[in-house]
């Protein structure tokens, strides 16, 4: 049965096979199978979709019930993106002149394009943040030309400068000192004189060391980011400071891309060197000067290269073939090319040995010195300075100053009667006064070198001491009055072996020689036994006396003096405006007492206390007079303060443990005090004359220039300035102060002959020229120049071959030297002038010592422009991880810690 049923099924499909085939052809299968397939994908695909709609609609209802709200902000930025980008109006305008904005804002272009654009536009498209870092730039250079504006540049450019340049000076010279003790133990010279150099800084300053700043690139650039971070929160607005992206990418375009550059160009020696020899272009080398930097240079690298280069020269002139009269002009300079080799060559291999020869030794004990004659002696500022040294370790320095005292009175005299004979035949009659003035001068003389009191006393005739007493007791004195006297001190000083003849054994006579440069081209001759030496001084002697000086005011016990300063004002005299204080003055004695008002002006107070503490040498540790002020010294504020203070200055004066102490010193009071029209000649006599004791100015080894700056000298910037930089370079502290007067003598007389008494005024013309708009855009330009030249941003200059570097250093040295006027040689000697420069040229010849110096211009101008932000303190914060602050901290806690104890 199912066998059949079974045979009917395929009977019948395959029946309906053969009929579905023959109807619809072979390839009807495939169509079939086709319909099929679509069937049952678009079956799927509807499911699909429906799934998916309900899915959607099932999660929003989810996600409205269960979720926050979405935050409108994101929206709305996404909106502000979409929209296209509106321009930015930026104010071009920076400083207020045209002049300076226009290099100004090229300054701030090139700087964002080199620095930020050509990475930037990889990134974006959007130049907003690139506007935005514009305006913020703008607006800090808005902020700092205000506060430029504000500040007064003159007391930095005047004062602040200086004190800190002739600091610089003071740390080195210590520095090279140190060494020099040290001897010839270390191996690095360079490098330990960068380390001594800080470790003097440290003690000097006390407060701060900049070793790490000048000595460790990455020390420095932190230095100069935490700087600009500083400055930027000075200048910017909150908001824009807040905006952290755009303040670091500010601070480095400030930090790495223009201060770091420009403090290394400024430190380079090589620059330094370079700039020296075009400031000084005009000068023609000298070969005389060319060869004394070759036989006194101590540097192996610079002899090599002038020695290659000579060498190369000597090649190419003997490869020239000549004739006629150029060939002598050629063997002339093969010649001196081969003496200039051969100088190198001896000089090498001397420092190679370390054999170096002392000259001024060598020519004391074996050389044949030339004699200069006690005559020209006397009237040389150069050689007088070390006989009076000499005579001072005999102990005849009262028969050398009684002999300059006599030889000034002589002129001064001379010219005080001329000055009397034209006012008599003008019918003008001053006799008595002036004779009174030439008395008192002459018996001061007396009293301080022959009169028995004196101390110490000039050992002479007694008969001619007795015969010059009694012309003083019953004549009127002469000009002429002590040249008898003064012929024997002379004679004494030219024939005792004490003085001159053991003067011209000594070291000091050898070194005097060496300042004169006489050591191998002497100008002086004379014979050993000082014959045809004349007596007869020069009148144009540096040596001037004022016969103004003794007071006639009699000193008594029993009198006392009160005074007080009870007003101040500020008086115009034919235009010239100063202030005037007004002292109540009290005397009482037994029988009567008075009371009256003088007029004093701060320079009479400057000019008495000068002549005190110069006569009463124990005075100026105890008597401080306020200090001078060259601008805005009319303010109603200053006056009182400096009123208040010259008030304690007079109780102190006039306490009576002070008057007992120095009883000579009421005769001064007195004079100062009473009611007459002050005389600052008065002054003169003690000013110019020299005390035999030598008076010790003490140059402490931590200070400042600024803290020892000379009291006597007037309120003059240029003479301040002068004097303080040639103590310095020229280092006169240390030498006799007598030269030292003498030398400012002569400097404020050049100043006063050349400018008058305008030249302060000059000075602050000139100043503000120097921060005039044309000024400050002329040096914009040249810093945009200098990095840009031509709109391109400078490629690093490749640093110079040694050799090249080093030639330019005697060039720079030669050049120093040359222009070294021959006038200052005769005043201070040629040995203390070579010197002198050629410290300050091995000054600048390390690098870290030069940014040590830019550093601290620095500092001191942004304390300057920002004086109540505090950046003293910042400064020494920024530097407080300093080694040699440590190391100095450290061993001033080990020296305290024992006396602690003790207590």
């Amino acid at each position: 049965m199912l066998a059949e049923t079974s045979l009917s099924i395929w009977g019948w499909g395959s029946l309906g096979v053969v009929l579905f085939l023959i109807t619809f052809g072979p390839f009807a299968i495939f169509y079939f199978a086709f319909y099929i397939l679509c069937f049952v994908g678009g079956g799927f695909v509807v499911t699909l979709l429906f799934g998916k709609s309900n899915s959607e609609k099932y999660l929003e209802q989810c996600e409205h019930s269960f979720l926050p709200c979405t935050s409108v902000g994101i929206p709305k930025c996404i909106e502000e993106m979409k929209r296209e980008a509106r321009p930015i109006k930026i104010d071009r305008r920076l400083t207020g002149a045209n002049i300076i904005d226009e290099p100004l804002q090229q300054v701030i272009q090139f700087s964002l394009r080199d620095y930020v654009q050509y990475w930037y536009y990889t990134l974006s498209d959007d130049e907003s943040f690139l506007l935005e870092i514009r305006q913020a730039l703008q607006y800090a250079l808005v902020q700092f030309s205000a506060r430029s504006k504000e500040t007064d540049w003159q007391p930095y450019f005047t004062t602040k400068l200086v004190d800190d340049f002739g600091t610089h000076l003071r740390v080195f010279r210590k520095a090279q000192q140190r060494i020099a003790e040290k001897g010839d133990q270390m191996k690095d010279q360079a490098e330990e004189l960068v380390d001594t150099f800080f470790e003097v800084e440290v003690e000097m300053e006390k407060e701060v060391c900049r070793d790490l700043v000048c000595t460790s690139p990455k020390d420095e650039e932190g230095f100069l980011r935490d700087l600009c971070e500083v400055l930027l929160y000075i200048l910017l607005p909150p908001g824009d400071f807040q905006n952290k992206i755009m303040r670091y990418f500010v601070r480095e375009i400030l930090s790495r891309g223009i201060l770091l550059p420009l403090i290394n160009q400024l430190s380079d020696p090589d620059y330094i060197n370079q700039y020296v020899i075009w400031m000084i272009r005009d000068s023609n080398c000298n070969y005389e000067a060319f060869m004394n930097i070759i036989k006194l240079s101590d540097n192996i690298g610079e002899l090599e290269a002038v020695k290659d280069k000579a060498s190369e020269e000597l090649q190419y002139l003997r490869s020239l073939d000549t004739a006629g009269d150029d060939i002598n002009t050629i063997k002339n300079q093969i010649n001196s090319l081969l003496y200039v080799i051969k100088v190198c060559d001896s000089r090498i291999q001397r420092l190679q040995s370390g054999k170096e020869i002392d000259t001024v030794k060598l020519a004391a004990n074996f050389g044949k010195l030339c004699t200069v004659p006690l005559d020209h002696i006397l009237v040389d500022n150069v050689a007088l300075q070390f006989f009076m040294d000499y005579m001072q370790q005999t102990g005849g320095q009262a028969h050398l100053f009684f002999w300059m005292t006599v030889e000034g009175y002589r002129v001064t005299a001379q010219q005080q009667l001329e000055v009397l004979q034209s006012r008599q035949r003008d019918g003008k009659h001053q006799t008595n006064q002036t004779k009174g003035l030439l008395r008192a001068a002459a018996v001061g003389v007396y009293e301080q070198y022959l009169s028995e009191k004196a101390s110490p006393r000039v050992n002479i005739d007694d008969n001619l001491v007795a015969k010059l007493a009694e012309t003083l007791n019953h004549e009127d004195p002469t000009p002429e009055i002590f040249d008898d006297i003064q012929r024997k001190v002379y004679e004494l000083m030219l024939r005792d072996e004490r003085f001159y003849p053991s003067f011209k054994q000594n070291v000091l006579y050898v070194r005097m020689l060496a300042e004169l440069d006489m050591l191998k081209d002497p100008s002086f001759r004379g014979s050993d036994d000082g014959e045809g030496e004349s007596f007869n001084g020069s009148p144009t002697s540096s040596i001037n006396l004022s016969l103004d000086d003794l007071s006639n005011v009699p000193s008594d016990e029993t009198v006392q003096l009160h005074a007080y300063i009870s007003d101040t004002g500020v008086c115009n005299d034919h235009g010239k405006t100063y202030a005037l204080y007004a002292i109540t003055v009290h005397r009482r004695n037994a029988n009567s007492e008075e009371t009256w008002k003088t007029y004093r002006r701060y320079s009479d107070f400057h000019d008495f206390h000068m002549r005190i503490t110069e006569q009463f040498e124990n005075l100026a540790n105890i008597l401080k007079l306020p200090g001078k002020k060259t601008f805005n010294n009319m303010d109603r504020e200053f006056l009182e303060k400096r009123k208040k203070d010259l008030n304690a200055y007079l109780q102190l004066l006039l306490n009576p443990e002070m008057m007992k102490a120095s009883p000579a010193l009421a005769h001064y009071v007195y004079d100062f005090l009473e009611n007459k029209a002050y005389s600052k000649g008065k002054g003169d006599f003690a000013r110019k004359v020299p005390p035999l004791i030598q008076k010790t100015y003490s140059d402490p080894d931590h200070c400042r220039v600024a803290a020892t700056i000379d009291d006597s000298v007037d309120d003059n910037i240029p003479l301040r300035v002068m004097l303080l930089l040639m103590d310095e370079v020229f280092d006169l502290k240390e030498r006799n102060q007598w030269l030292r007067r003498n030398i400012k003598n002569l400097l404020q007389q050049l100043i006063r002959a050349t400018y008058g008494d305008t030249i302060n005024r000059k000075i602050v013309d000139h100043v503000d020229w120097m921060t005039s708009p044309e000024q400050v855009a002329d040096a914009v330009k040249r810093f945009r120049d200098a990095f840009w030249p031509n709109g391109i941003l400078a490629e690093t200059v490749p640093r110079r071959d040694k050799a090249i570097r080093m030639r330019t250093r005697v060039a720079g040295k030669t050049k120093l030297l040359e222009i070294m006027p021959d006038e200052l040689k005769h005043i201070i000697g040629a040995e203390t002038t070579r010197k002198g420069i050629l410290r300050v040229f091995e000054m600048f010849q390390h690098t870290q010592l030069n940014k040590r110096m830019v550093y601290v211009f620095l500092e001191r101008f942004l304390e300057t422009l920002f004086p109540q932000n505090k950046f003293h303190e910042l400064f020494n914060k920024l530097h407080s991880r300093s080694k040699q602050m440590q190391r100095y901290k450290q061993r001033l806690h080990s020296t305290q810690a024992p006396s602690l104890q003790k207590r």
